[in-house]
């Protein structure tokens, strides 16, 4: 085997926005895989790759670190540093051109991120977080915790009692929530939360019977925000629930136009969608005391409350009456939208109401995906992705407010703005911006009729900031051009 000294194809660009450790680990992998650089070849010192480089040693010894972990590397101290034995990767064919992404997907009605993203687009569409910069090592090392261990036989439809216990003790610390393990319900996300909500009254074992949520078997009436998120009427109708468009303003949900015969009432008080507002307390204590009048459950999905930019989040709503308060929760905007992680948290009698109804349909949430969360969240490595995430949308924002100014809305939390724009710009305004390589919807999509608030859902987490930079610039010349009288 070769033990030669080789200088590593790499080279770095200090104006990319990727971080120059993770330039030099793609880049290094990237060789080794191709056969650039073959199993045996001895690499430059730390030291010395970082002065050839011109980046600092710790750069050179975190992206060394990183590769040894993955297998790449092999070598010991003082021996030096080696190319680990491996089979080249074989070369993929060169790319097609890119196709401009479809009008919509028969299935999804509108084109995927991954079309997009291929094609060249920046997609500034909401719902989705910047994934790129994850702690790969602290991935793998849970996936690799969760892969050693035993699959149940009989999986506990409230999920694994390690990770509620976890969950329990970081959303005191993060939510202000105070609960233990037996108030938690391990689900795959927001969506299939509300979903076993949904179900748990259409099959009329929905709580407070005797009261206005009692309901047949076959339908339910359930309040949305309007406007709202959309998958949220989708889910509730799907369970038989007759929807009823329920009005928000800036604040979010208004709780004095509430009508008395609902079963359930949806609202996202910590970031309203789309429009932005947070809840306020006086607001809050009367939406509890409508919930108490009515005997009627608040669902609370705790939409974007990981982010916020201006003071500290208000604490859950769950806070105020937690036998009337549903909390929804998921990582997917923390984390990893792929991970499929949520939690449901109620009261024991309540929780043990939707465990039934869960276990009767078959649903459940993946162990291993549990176990590897576990250790995500007993490490702490979840706090500290949240920490450093928390940093990033915040220089976005900053830069969404730099170049659209005064006219955003909803900027205080969140991974989204809200552009209000006369009705008659709407389509203009997202005609150039397409033809420009930027994909932005409208208000259209978060309403149950025709929208009463017109603009754009800006979403500012799935695009790096260098294309969120340039998407800004030519929105805000398309707006100008638009609006001008």
């Amino acid at each position: 085997m070769s033990r030669r000294l080789t200088e590593p194809p790499v080279r770095i660009d200090r104006s990319a926005p990727v971080p120059l450790t993770a330039q030099l680990v793609e880049a290094l992998r990237a060789a080794m895989a191709s056969g650039a650089l073959r199993a045996g070849e001895r690499l430059p010192s730390s030291r010395t790759l970082a002065v050839q480089l011109g980046v600092s040693r710790t750069v050179v010894t975190d992206a060394f670190q990183q590769l040894y972990a993955e297998g790449w590397l092999d070598g010991r101290h003082g021996s030096g540093t080696y190319v680990a034995e491996h089979e080249p990767l074989p070369q993929p064919p060169e790319p097609p051109e890119p196709e401009p992404p479809r009008a919509a997907d028969p299935v999804l009605g509108r084109p995927s991120r991954q079309e997009v993203r291929g094609a060249g687009v920046a997609d500034l569409r909401a719902g989705a977080p910047w994934v790129r910069d994850h702690d790969r090592a602290a991935l793998r090392r849970a996936w690799r915790h969760a892969a050693e261990l035993l699959p149940s036989d009989d999986p506990d439809p409230r999920g694994e009692p390690r990770l509620r216990a976890l969950l329990a003790e970081h959303l005191r610390r993060t939510r202000g929530v105070r609960v233990g393990p037996e108030n938690v319900l391990v689900t795959r996300g927001t969506g299939n939360g509300l979903d076993l909500v949904g179900a748990m009254f259409a099959t009329g074992q929905g709580p407070f019977q005797g009261t206005a949520s009692e309901r047949s078997a076959a339908r339910f009436r359930a309040g949305v925000e309007e406007p709202g998120y959309g998958k949220a009427r989708t889910i509730l109708a799907a369970r038989g629930a007759e929807i009823v468009p329920c009005p928000v303003d800036d604040d979010g949900i208004r709780p004095a136009d509430l009508p008395d015969d609902l079963a359930l009432v949806y609202t996202t008080p910590a970031h309203q969608y789309p429009l932005g507002g947070r809840l306020p307390l006086p607001r809050r204590e009367r939406l509890i005391a409508w919930a108490r009048r009515t005997g009627a459950v608040v669902v609370e999905d705790d939409y974007d409350a990981e982010f916020r930019y201006d003071v500290a989040p208000l604490p859950a709503l769950h806070g105020l009456d937690p036998e009337r308060v549903v909390l929804l929760g998921t990582l997917s905007k923390t984390l990893d939208p792929d991970l499929g992680i949520g939690w449901i948290v109620a009261e024991p009698d309540l929780l043990s109401r939707l465990a039934r109804v869960r276990a009767d349909l078959s649903d459940r949430t993946s162990g291993p995906v549990q176990a590897a969360t576990a250790l995500l969240l007993e490490r702490g490595d979840l706090d500290r992705h949240l920490r450093r995430m928390r940093l990033e949308y915040a220089r976005r924002r900053a830069m969404v407010v730099e170049h659209l100014g005064p006219r955003i809305g909803g900027d205080t939390a969140g991974l989204h703005v809200l552009l209000p724009l006369p009705e008659d710009a709407v389509a203009p305004v997202i005609a150039d911006a397409a033809e420009e390589g930027v994909l932005v919807e409208d208000t259209s999509r978060t309403s149950h009729g025709a929208p009463r608030v017109h603009g754009l859902v800006i979403g500012y987490g799935s695009v790096s900031r260098a294309e969120l930079r340039r998407a800004c610039e030519v929105l805000a010349r398309a707006v100008a051009r638009h609006t001008r009288s």
